[in-house]
């Protein structure tokens, strides 16, 4: 009997499999029969616990950290967009003046809101294609070098013309990052951790939201160009935390597999898990998963853009578009983005109000890290549902408030704003990239993510020009009763979620395939055997 290696020791992992189904599946290991070592490595990912992994798996937490800050970069300039608007600095630099006041044109303020989502649109289907030819790695080096030249292009602009196309390359980057960190988040973690670090990507997103409101809060005041200057320097520190660790980062073990280089893929899943677990077994069930999958209608070297849409993989794709779609449905950017409006309608001055901005998107991030604490407990689906029904609540109550002539009903807005901050990053902004990084097939994945990233762009695009002609007062002047719109809107995507959203938890890449082959309604793959 070959002795039992540490990724299956009782005081390695405290597996609840007995010993003697230990020396059963040890001695299973020297069969040729790829399907059974897959087996062994779902049972013992099945009892790996996060406790398991903190304690020897420590690289493997670091390089999930790594990946999800990506989208830091993401979240900064989403949120920069419409803040830097409010820098005198920056209207006086790009604008005019009209009776003594620095005015930007509507027409390039719309222009400057909207050209990143363009960028993120195609750099998100240009990274897919690099990922799946050149990997991960050299596509996220791309990434931070497209990154930094539009920083710098934002930061040196002396004319409109020029700050809008550094923004459109900025953009370009920015759908790469946000395109590889579930994608290599999925790929890298075992069910355990599977959650916690996709979601640990909407955490990115909110931390750089909130960093972003900060360093304005910090620098707005100023009177030369340093105001909107500095705020565009910041985001070159994530370049540089990016590139600085982008050399010692693990290639994705699923990548490698699929390139045939078995060697790489051995040293990538030892990077990643240490010395405390059998890397031949872990390879040899990722061989056996991508064998399986090849010999599919889908095969890795012809998986064209339509088989997102072919078969089984049609559905998968709804969904893992279908879930950011639901994110800009609840109004996400009319919510958060109108925040400090509605402070200012409960009577606060100026100041005070973009100190509660600021605020409430620390709540955002509140909620994401709270995500991490019930995205095993309580499942995918329960906590996107809950999500649904109380962010239609929400803006539901946000409509009626402004239907209300009372001081306390606009205290009513601008508190369901902040709650409302809190619920959505922790249910439906964090489980999206859960979702999406456990339904997508493994043979698709760049490609569903990239078309994902694009669903979010072209929201972005709808949304940003929409709600400014819904709420502003020369135009629909809704103000408040935008909330009617988007809570009806919401309704309706949480009916669709009821019925499309599914429980993935704990689940491996192999079960998942398998519960879409054999056609499981969505909404029973959770109790499904």
């Amino acid at each position: 009997m070959l002795p039992v290696p540490p990724s299956t020791r009782p005081e390695v992992y405290h597996s609840k499999i007995d010993t003697a189904n230990l020396n059963h599946l040890e001695a299973s290991q020297s069969l040729p029969d790829k399907g059974t070592s897959r087996t062994t490595d779902n049972d013992l990912e099945h009892t790996l616990t996060l406790r398991d992994v903190f304690k020897y798996h420590k690289p493997l937490v670091w390089w999930c950290f790594y990946w999800a800050m990506c989208a830091i970069g993401w979240g900064f300039d989403a949120q920069i967009n419409g803040a830097m608007i409010s820098v005198a600095a920056f209207r006086a630099d790009f604008g005019y003046i009209l009776d003594g006041e620095a005015v930007l044109p509507a027409a390039w303020q719309t222009a400057f809101n909207v050209i990143s989502a363009v960028g993120q649109f195609f750099g998100g289907f240009v990274c897919s294609w690099l990922a799946d030819c050149i990997g991960r790695k050299p596509s996220l080096l791309l990434g931070i070098a497209i990154c930094a030249g539009g920083i710098f292009g934002e930061m040196f602009s002396v004319t409109r013309g020029a700050f809008l196309g550094s923004k459109l390359i900025l953009g370009l980057g920015l759908g790469f990052y946000l395109t590889l960190a579930p994608l290599a988040c999925s790929e890298i973690t075992p069910v355990v951790l599977r959650g916690i670090s996709t979601a640990g990507v909407n955490l990115g997103i909110a931390l750089g939201q909130l960093l972003s409101n900060a360093v304005i809060k910090g620098f707005g005041e100023r009177t030369d160009r340093w105001a909107y200057r500095s705020p565009f320097a910041v985001q070159l520190f994530f370049c540089a935390f990016l590139i600085v660790f982008l050399p010692f980062a693990p290639e994705t073990p699923w990548y490698l597999v699929r390139k045939g280089k078995r060697e790489q893929a051995l040293k990538a899943i030892r990077s990643l898990y240490g010395d405390a677990i059998d890397v031949d077994r872990k390879l040899a069930a990722i061989e056996a998963t991508i064998e399986d999958e090849e010999r599919s209608p889908v095969k890795s070297n012809e998986a064209g853009w339509m088989e997102c849409f072919r078969g089984t993989n049609r559905l998968r794709t709804g969904i893992s578009t279908g879930v950011f779609l639901c994110q800009h449905l609840v109004g996400i950017i009319f919510v958060l983005g109108y925040s400090t409006y509605f402070f200012q309608l409960a009577g606060l001055d100026t100041s005070r109000s973009f100190d509660l901005g600021v605020g409430v998107t620390a709540c955002g991030v509140a909620g994401n890290i709270a995500s991490w604490f019930v995205v095993d407990s309580f499942g995918r689906r329960n906590i996107f549902l809950l999500g649904m029904v109380g962010m239609t609540a929400l803006l539901l109550l946000i409509g009626i408030m402004d239907v209300v002539p009372t001081g306390p009903a606009k205290w009513v807005q601008a508190s369901a704003t902040v709650i409302y901050a809190f619920l959505y990053f922790m249910t439906i902004g964090a489980m999206a990239f859960v979702l999406l990084g456990e339904v997508s097939n493994t043979l698709l994945r760049a490609k569903t993510t990239a078309l994902a990233t694009a669903t979010q762009a072209v929201c972005g695009l709808v949304m940003n020009f929409a709600i400014p002609y819904m709420v502003n007062p020369d135009e629909g002047n809704l103000k408040g009763k935008v909330g009617f719109v988007f809570g009806g809107l919401a309704a309706i995507a949480a009916v669709w979620s009821y019925f499309y959203v599914p429980e993935l938890k704990g689940k491996t890449f192999d079960e998942i395939d398998r519960l879409f082959a054999s056609k499981v309604p969505p909404r029973q793959m959770g109790t499904y055997m």
